[in-house]
């Protein structure tokens, strides 16, 4: 596997999809020392389970240790800390992360090294710098201030509670981008199972039942961006992180490899948020990781006050398979009119094609 990769992978089993993802590595290569000191670091910005959409599945965790142990690999710990007013220690409780039996580490309560990046003085966890190999088990999710959240935002559990505050005041993007070049993860694996729609803190998960690898946080920001209907523009730190070298945003010369497509199953009911855009499609017998993807690209049309320019619905799924119809998105859509080719086609895809279509 090179800094080049992405691997995707759909599926409703995640302990499968994960070892899937897994064994795409050379895992003695990246890891030649058995004894290396290896961390986890999910995303537990609250105390809530993961199906609300903010915080990694379980189920990947316990797959990734199982892989690691099966490879000679026991000196693991996971490292976290929920955001600022919550409690990690209540989040490890809820999560059930004891039943992992490797130890738990509260950044919260952790010593901290100053270390300064581009002007930036920020306090990192010195456990977190002290290991020998750092792998980042990100939701990919909407964020009400950076947009999107995924591989670089993840590092900041990584940092004291006061440091964090400081990210605010700085402006979130800048510092983002500096402390992937202070520390920066060896390996992503991706929860993209329901992340949120739109905030940090879950409530309006939207299923895609999708899981990502890949060795470049910056690569795979840039992919993850497009899933989620941006460009790299609209999510400053990813440029900025490109610029100080952490990874590259040359998307065009990336290997994206999808090992399986999206499942043909039925596609959950949408609540919150989602509810609200659902009026807008026309779906029959949609698999969910392309509605995802109609879901993020209508958000953003939302956002910029002109999706009630949309005078038809826009037809997805399977049942619209050699059917005409006015606008449609996904393969099975390919007889509309106004079609986004793609299985599943990107949120980007479908948010360009309806903006233009509705100026």
């Amino acid at each position: 596997m090179t800094e080049k990769d992405i691997f995707v992978t759909y599926s409703t089993n995640i302990e499968k999809a994960t070892r899937e993802l897994l064994e795409k590595l050379d895992i003695e290569k990246e890891i030649p020392n058995k004894d290396a000191k290896i961390g986890l670091k999910p995303n537990l910005v609250i105390a809530a389970t993961p199906e609300y959409g903010a915080t990694t599945h379980t189920e990947i965790i316990r797959e990734l240790i199982s892989f690691l142990n099966d490879h000679g690999y026991h000196n693991i710990i996971i490292i976290e800390s929920a955001w600022v007013g919550d409690s990690t220690e209540r989040a490890f409780k809820v999560n059930n992360y004891k039943s992992f039996g490797v130890p738990l580490v509260d950044v919260k309560k952790d010593s901290y090294e100053k270390v300064t990046v581009k002007g930036l003085t920020m306090e990192i966890s010195k456990t977190a710098l002290n290991l020998d190999y750092l792998i980042s088990l990100p939701v990919l999710k909407g964020h009400c201030q950076t947009l999107m959240t995924c591989a670089l935002k993840n590092q900041k559990g990584l940092l004291s509670d006061r440091s964090k505050r400081q990210f605010h005041t700085w402006g979130l993007m800048k510092p983002i981008a500096a402390l992937n070049a202070a520390i920066k993860a060896d390996l992503i694996l991706v929860d993209s199972i329901c992340g949120d729609l739109d905030f940090e803190e879950g409530g309006n998960p939207v299923v895609t039942n999708r899981l990502l690898l890949a060795k470049d946080p910056v690569l795979l920001d840039t992919y993850a961006a497009s899933l989620l209907g941006y460009d790299i523009a609209d999510i400053e730190y990813i440029p900025l992180a490109h610029s100080f070298g952490v990874g590259s945003t040359d998307i065009l010369n990336a290997n994206i490899e999808v090992l399986s497509k999206p499942e043909n199953v039925s596609m959950p009911q949408p609540t919150g948020a989602c509810r609200s855009l659902a009026k807008y499609a026309d779906a029959n017998n949609a698999c969910s990781a392309c509605y995802a993807s109609l879901m993020h690209a209508l958000k953003r049309l939302k956002d910029e006050g002109i999706i009630n320019r949309l005078d038809s619905k826009v037809a997805i799924g399977q049942g619209w398979k050699g059917k005409s119809t006015e606008l449609g998105v996904g393969a099975c859509t390919s007889c509309a009119k106004f079609n986004v080719k793609g299985c599943p086609p990107t949120a980007k895809a479908i948010y360009d094609t309806l903006s233009d279509l509705l100026f």
